[in-house]
């Protein structure tokens, strides 16, 4: 099990399989779905154990036509990994508006901790 097979999973429903890690082939059809880690928080024990588990610092990002489907599906994104329990969600920090000049695009990225 990886971060990046949970999270397509979860995600998949919301836009008819189209979750990318990093970018999004060209030409895909919106609204679409790209992810990547950016970082996370180390477990470190003193007695020299391996953690259970790994931290991932997770930026999703959002891709459509208008303000109003991105905003929409970036809420929807929130929701969905909010259920997530087994990765023990935490969401760090509200949706933030972005857009693409060279494509035009609307977008929402969000930064999510999850655990896997």
């Amino acid at each position: 099990m990886s971060i990046e097979t949970e999270l397509f999973a979860a995600l998949r429903g919301l836009v008819s399989d189209r979750v990318f890690p990093d970018v999004a082939p060209e030409n895909t059809s919106r609204p679409y779905i790209t992810y990547q880690q950016t970082g996370g928080d180390a477990v470190n024990f003193v007695e020299s154990t391996i953690p259970s588990k790994k931290n991932a610092r997770m930026q999703i990002n959002v891709w459509a036509d208008t303000r109003l489907q991105a905003t929409a599906m970036g809420g929807a994104v929130e929701d969905v990994l909010r259920t997530l329990i087994a990765l023990q969600p935490t969401v760090l920090g509200a949706a933030i508006a972005t857009y693409d000049d060279e494509t035009k695009l609307r977008g929402t990225l969000q930064y999510f901790s999850l655990w896997i």
